[in-house]
């Protein structure tokens, strides 16, 4: 017959050495000096007598206990030693913990970022990506049990706050990890397969950046830009934006190391991992580029490295992602009106216009058309015409700059 209740288990008091209460069956608790209640359960395996812990109390309670103590025996009834299960039970946890959802996303970024050596900014969106709309979710479970009802759901969620963009990326983005997860054996199967090209999600609707292209606008935004009386690196980083047509990721992660302004034909070299089709780039630089470049030199450029553009708060890190653009609104000019990564367009249009060579612009521009007819890409492709075009841009900029509308 059981010989403990709740009761008694709740007035016991310590003594000064460890002693035993039995219950029935080889189960009792182990009361400690300081006060601790441990249960315990003998069993006999191989002829010796072994003991598993069961717990503490109140933490797991006399039934509980009773039923931990039932199992047990079980499994010796059985012919099983409760002792390797519970081993296994243990290694099995530790692999799970070891392979949770959060775990192999991490591994297949970093795996990610060896294979393709992607940049760091593309790594950080991406982490950040899953960090915000699938750990808190889906983080600790095992990657195993993931469903493709699980994902879903953290996909509905980014749908339902209208982050259709960032929904598409995500789901395309969780689906490259399962095959990560796949080829390493994490799982038997993409759960995210099937979700990809099935009408999960609505289209999306092209993203235009604002951008002005009237010549007489472009030349008053121009004297707006000069006009900026914010930071004298923001103001910098803002002059050169429409001379150089980078995007505004590769402009805020420029390094000193990459340019060399002491030569005939001065440029910027943006390594591979920097630019969107991990290609190398040349930015050949107008006489209005190198000289802001040089009154900013002594500034952030002292000892020949670090950003060009850093952080206002900490120096080892580029300015944010934002801060053209606030520019902008400091400015005068809207997010309708125009964007950093507008300039792009603005320059792409009024160059087009003019008859230059569209081959030259969009190599400029480093966009990626890889067609048949078209050679093979060189970061050198068109270098001459593309000095000769940047010069003449910056030239005209300075021109539209000088005029002002006559009322």
């Amino acid at each position: 017959m059981p010989k403990l209740s709740d009761t008694k288990i709740r007035g016991i008091k310590p003594r000064l050495r460890p002693y035993k209460l039995f219950d029935t069956d080889g189960l009792y608790l182990l009361i400690t000096p300081s006060g601790g209640k441990w249960w315990r359960q003998r069993y006999r395996w191989g002829g010796k007598e072994k003991l598993l812990s069961l717990g503490t109390y109140p933490d797991i309670g006399l039934a509980k206990a009773r039923e931990r103590g039932e199992e047990i025996r079980k499994q010796v009834a059985n012919g099983i030693d409760p002792a390797i299960v519970r081993t296994d039970h243990k290694i099995a946890k530790a692999a799970a913990s070891e392979t949770t959802f959060k775990a192999i996303t991490l591994e297949w970024i970093e795996n990610m970022v060896k294979a393709k050596g992607l940049s760091a900014d593309h790594i950080e969106r991406t982490k950040r990506r899953f960090e915000v709309h699938f750990f808190p979710w889906l983080g600790h479970r095992p990657i195993a049990e993931v469903t493709d009802d699980d994902v879903l759901g953290c996909i509905r969620r980014m749908e339902g706050a209208k982050l259709i963009d960032t929904a598409h990326r995500a789901l395309s983005q969780s689906a490259a990890m399962f095959r990560y997860a796949k080829k390493r054996k994490y799982v038997s199967h993409s759960p995210v397969a099937e979700l990809i090209g099935a009408d999960t999600l609505p289209a999306v609707k092209v993203k235009h950046h604002a951008a002005i292209i009237e010549p007489a606008k472009v030349g008053a935004l121009m004297r707006a830009l000069d006009a900026y009386d914010g930071s004298f690196v923001v103001r910098c980083a803002l002059r050169i934006t429409p001379l150089l047509f980078v995007r505004p990721g590769e402009l805020r992660h420029a390094e000193w190391p990459e340019f060399n302004l002491d030569v005939e034909e001065p440029e910027w070299r943006i390594p591979a991992n920097k630019m969107k089709m991990r290609e190398q780039h040349i930015v050949p630089l107008s006489r209005q580029a190198v000289a802001i470049l040089r009154e900013l030199e002594s500034v952030t450029g002292a000892d020949g490295t670090g950003y060009v553009f850093p952080s206002n708060r900490n120096t080892s890190r580029p300015m944010s992602e934002n801060t053209i653009n606030v520019a902008l609104r400091a400015c005068g000019y809207s997010k309708d009106q125009q964007t950093a990564h507008g300039f792009r367009t603005t320059a792409s249009t009024l160059l087009n216009e003019q008859g230059v060579n569209r081959d030259a612009i969009e190599r400029q521009l480093a966009h990626g058309e890889r067609d048949k007819v078209r050679a093979a890409y060189n970061a050198a492709e068109y270098l001459p015409e593309r000095r000769k075009m940047m010069q003449g841009w910056s030239d005209h900029l300075d021109g539209l700059k000088a005029t002002r509308r006559v009322k």
